[in-house]
């Protein structure tokens, strides 16, 4: 099986096409001639990422799937959220973003947070949702090289590693992410 994944995150991609079986082919929006940036202007998640799939079913004709990942952040009524990309302004720099979640929170007790993946595949005519939610808390500071976005200062509850320490495997194996793909794939494997 194909499917287009509506991405240009080179990191995205390679970290889904890690948890994929080898029945499925992801092709990139590169691969099927889309060079378009893809409107992101759904107030929600779930809107971005239905947004995104339907995009591509569109415009190209592809099955697809999209996903958009938010961090919500209890202390700040669940910011950044949907604009967790661009948090800290349209430049979309994942150490802006980071450093102006951490100035928001510096007054902040309560550091409990969660980080929210909705993928939205159409196939064949059908759109079909899966969401994976994994919770855990904002550090005070940036620790790790690995993974990407806010890695460096989130800890899985039951974890005492951030995000950016853990190996791709072992964030696969239980982030948002690799939660919401495991549920692609075991409907994908169903078919």
């Amino acid at each position: 099986m194909k499917l287009v994944f509506a991405s240009n995150n080179q990191n995205k991609i390679k970290e889904i096409q890690s948890l994929l079986p080898d029945t499925i082919q992801i092709l990139s929006l590169e691969a099927i001639g889309c060079h378009e940036e893809i409107p992101e202007t759904a107030n929600t998640i779930e809107g971005n990422a239905i947004l995104k799939a339907n995009y591509v079913s569109e415009k190209y004709g592809y099955n697809c799937f999209a996903d958009d990942t938010g961090l919500e952040v209890e202390a700040l009524n669940g910011e950044p959220g949907v604009f967790s990309a661009r948090y800290a302004g349209e430049q979309k720099d994942a150490s802006d973003n980071m450093d102006k979640l951490l100035d928001n929170l510096k007054d902040k007790t309560n550091r409990k947070a969660n980080f929210k993946t909705v993928i939205c595949l159409n196939l064949n005519g059908e759109q079909y949702l899966f969401t994976g939610i994994i919770n855990g808390k904002i550090i005070t500071k940036k620790i790790g090289t690995n993974g990407f976005g806010y890695d460096p200062i989130f800890i899985a509850d039951g974890y005492t590693k951030t995000f950016a320490e853990l190996t791709l495997q072992e964030k696969s194996a239980i982030s948002h992410r690799g939660l919401a793909v495991k549920q692609l794939v075991d409907f994908c494997s169903k078919l």
